[in-house]
């Protein structure tokens, strides 16, 4: 068996596999990944294959590969192409477009929390309005002179 020209990086990233021309696909965990290939680790043992097609939603990467070799619930393939669709977007231009919605929803988030703070001050306010009236009206009363006021 030759070994590998590259280092494969570490990694913990979903994957999909297509076998064949089945449209169902096998969830994996993508453990090391270089630009000549990829280990899969499977949670089911899966049969044995020559081809395969991993998807890589997260990032928008999509590759064909062969298996080089393969154990009971892990797979070590070297990739022959990639074929990223044009759809796909980078994972640059992704992530770019989650901190851009997320930095909306914290504008929003901090509106509403304004909001909230001042009708806690109106209420406030409010409350200390109604406990001072309350108040002059008990010292506004005139003594208990029974009932022949």
């Amino acid at each position: 068996m030759k070994k590998r020209d590259s280092h494969r990086q570490k990694s913990l990233l979903r994957g999909f596999v297509y076998i064949g021309d089945n449209p169902s696909a096998f969830d994996c965990i993508v453990r090391d990944i270089c630009d000549a290939g990829a280990r899969l680790k499977f949670a089911v043992p899966l049969p044995a294959i020559d081809n395969v097609e991993l998807s890589i939603p997260i990032k928008g990467w999509k590759f064909r590969g062969k298996v080089m070799w393969q154990k009971v619930d892990e797979v070590g393939v070297s990739f022959v192409s990639d074929f990223v669709t044009d759809d796909a977007k980078s994972g640059d231009d992704a992530l770019s477009d989650r901190v851009a919605r997320l930095e909306n929803e914290i504008a929003k988030l901090m509106k509403f929390v304004k909001r909230l703070q001042k009708c806690q001050r109106r209420y406030e306010a409010a409350s200390v309005c109604q406990r001072e009236n309350t108040s002059m009206k008990l010292a506004r009363r005139p003594p208990n002179w029974g009932p022949f006021v």
